[in-house]
């Protein structure tokens, strides 16, 4: 089975019964809904039908959030700018007049008072690359550095400038609302700079009743610098390398995304790593070599999941994405992996019992982890940790927990009913993969399991070979 999970995004190109299920086939595990273009109406529509699909495939498939954060965006232009070097563009705010030949408003009216002289003004992805020469008023006039063409709406990143937005936008908040409703798995936090931002959606979701799970996305340098106590404070984190590349110099960005990756590793996070994997597949059939490179070395990190964007939500071969991925992903767990889960810092009592079940699973021949869970937590020590060769089965009651184990790396999520002895919940699970051909007589079970023992539960861990 594959370790590596595999996340799509969702859109025109993907949003049909037909690809859906095409797309779990070939092994999607998660379904993620961008925010920054995704209606309402749509998501009511969309979640449904995921969920229609996954169980008629009898698969776990989490649905993904992801907000659009506080995005500072150009306004709307008459007719594009066509900008050379040394043109002056100015900036305004509250709807201030220019002189200039060239300016556009801007979304973010506290820009006039974060930004200083010599920053850097990043516009449509990089594209555009301006230099702030002096602010008056309302108005910031800047030098063209590289030239393009301005259209309207653009996004504008500002490298190493502390922005005072709030981690929750209005729009932010009414599309969580929905996709509390909806029962959606996991919510993606756009633009995380602090632990705070993070501490807010928890409140928030906890109000509201939600068992969500809170991925941080990864995408300036504020959070690159506070990387320790937003790892400490998310549930899972994602490397979103599309803004991050904009916000940290291009050579930095592979080692910050390693760096991301082993820290997450030894802190006992899930990891995603996103953003242009695959990105000449929205037009072409086949990938690039340098793609299936750069998959093949998340791969090898041995990151929880692998995610694709505009691939699969507007691309034109998505289906294609999903097998490459498979493919690659599939080859290279077999050539061995970083071993970055080496150097996991285990912090209680329940974290070593997993660990020497690993140890112990790691020694045998045939070997299958068996974890039963409740809330996700023990199953997710046991990915955390990597083993060798061995698929994690992870047992719980619960439907949500085993949706959310979809993005933890080797792991089998099952949902069954637990009995009151502990026994019969392991007999119920050895059956279930005995009669789905899921193990095969003479297989080691190691099972990581809780026992009675008067009147307490105790954790176990266990021997057993499959019948």
């Amino acid at each position: 089975m594959r370790k590596t999970k595999i996340i799509c995004t969702l859109g025109p190109a993907s949003e049909k019964p037909e690809i859906l299920r095409q797309l779990v086939d070939e092994g999607a595990n998660v379904f993620r809904l961008n925010m920054s273009h995704a209606s309402h109406q749509w998501v009511e529509e969309i979640v449904p039908r995921i969920r229609g699909v996954a169980e008629e495939l009898g698969r776990a498939v989490a649905v993904l959030m992801d907000t659009q954060g506080p995005a500072i965006r150009t306004g709307d232009l008459k007719t594009e700018l066509h900008l050379k070097a040394g043109d002056i563009l100015e900036l305004t705010v509250r709807g201030a007049k220019s002189e200039e030949a060239y300016s556009v408003d801007v979304n973010y009216e506290g820009l006039i008072n974060d930004i200083k002289e010599g920053d850097t003004v990043l516009v449509d992805n990089g594209v555009i690359h301006l230099i702030v020469l002096e602010k008056r008023e309302n108005r910031i006039r800047c030098k063209v550095i590289t030239p393009g063409t301005l259209g309207s709406r653009r996004h504008i990143n500002l490298p190493g400038v502390r922005v005072n937005l709030p981690p929750l936008t209005k729009k932010d908040l009414g599309d969580i609302a929905v996709g509390v409703e909806l029962g959606v798995d996991l919510f993606a936090l756009s633009f995380v700079r602090e632990r705070r931002d993070l501490d807010d959606l928890r409140e928030l979701l906890a109000q509201k009743k939600s068992k969500a799970q809170i991925m941080a996305k990864i995408e300036d340098q504020s959070a690159v610098r506070l990387i320790h106590e937003i790892i400490a404070a998310a549930d899972a984190i994602m490397v979103a390398r599309g803004d991050l590349g904009i916000e940290v110099p291009l050579e930095e960005l592979p080692i910050i995304q390693r760096k991301i990756v082993k820290l997450c590793a030894r802190l006992g996070k899930p990891v995603v790593v996103a953003t242009h994997m695959l990105e000449s597949m929205i037009h072409s059939p086949l990938p690039t070599r340098a793609e299936i490179t750069d998959v093949a070395n998340a791969v090898f990190e041995q990151a929880d999941a692998i995610m694709l964007s505009g691939e699969t939500s507007v691309g034109a071969y998505p289906v294609e994405c999903v097998r490459i991925l498979n493919r690659v992903a599939l080859r290279i767990e077999r050539s061995g992996g970083a071993g970055y889960a080496k150097a996991a810092v285990l912090e209680d009592i329940r974290q070593k019992t997993v660990s020497s079940a690993i140890v112990l699973a790691n020694s045998l021949p045939r070997a299958r982890i068996i974890v039963f869970t409740r809330h996700g937590t023990m199953a997710r020590n046991t990915s955390n940790l990597r083993p060798e060769q061995a698929t994690i089965f992870a047992f719980t009651p619960s439907e949500q927990v085993r949706r959310q184990l979809a993005v933890c790396w080797g792991t089998y999520p099952v949902r069954i009913k637990f009995f009151d002895d502990p026994n019969a919940t392991i007999e119920a699970a050895e059956k279930y993969l005995r009669e789905t051909g899921l193990t095969s007589p003479g297989d080691n079970l190691v099972i990581i399991s809780d026992l009675r023992a008067g009147d307490t539960l105790v954790d176990t861990v266990q021997l057993r070979t499959a019948k």
